[in-house]
């Protein structure tokens, strides 16, 4: 458990971040960097149920921050395909 006071740092730190990265989803100039700013959106939420974790001490938390990394990892890795098929076409 740790102390109200660094959760609400914590969290405001991990808003914050959201809120920037949310700008780059939105003007980012292209697909690669728009995919960039959504692998970050995947890694504050893996921090945010981290922490929750580390807040409420419920670890059913951990499998759903397990969950979003595998899920982000694959998402990434398939974008790269992609985008290397899309490269090679040109």
């Amino acid at each position: 458990m740790i102390p109200d006071l660094m959760a609400t740092h914590l969290l405001i730190g991990l808003v914050l971040g959201l809120l920037l990265t949310g700008v780059r989803l939105v003007i980012g100039p292209g697909v690669a960097d728009r995919f960039v700013a959504l692998d970050m959106l995947t890694v504050l939420a893996i921090a945010i149920a981290a922490m929750t974790t580390l807040v409420t001490g419920r670890k059913e938390f951990l499998d759903i921050s397990l969950g979003l990394a595998v899920t982000g990892f694959v998402a990434t890795a398939a974008l790269a395909v992609f985008l290397e098929r899309k490269e090679g076409s040109e």
